[in-house]
């Protein structure tokens, strides 16, 4: 996934957070290619990452909290 889509669902998202679900769209990585990505810092609280390779990622400080990550690569 590039970069420019990856910041819009973040940016999505985390309107979607601060606004308790009334606009704005949860985070669907579903499968994502995440390699590498940096995430530093991302709020992807009850986001979906079902199956995202996040291989490599920087995930310091991310909050994962209520995040589907089943089946996801968080190797590395």
């Amino acid at each position: 996934m590039n970069s420019a889509d990856l910041s819009k669902i973040l940016e999505e998202h985390k309107v979607w957070i601060t606004s308790m679900r009334e606009s704005g769209s949860r985070a669907n990585l579903y499968g994502a290619d995440l390699y590498g990505a940096n995430l530093r810092g991302a709020d992807l609280r009850d986001a979906d990452l079902c199956g995202a390779d996040l291989y490599g990622a920087n995930l310091r400080g991310a909050n994962l909290y209520g995040a589907n990550l089943y089946g996801a690569n968080l190797c590395g």
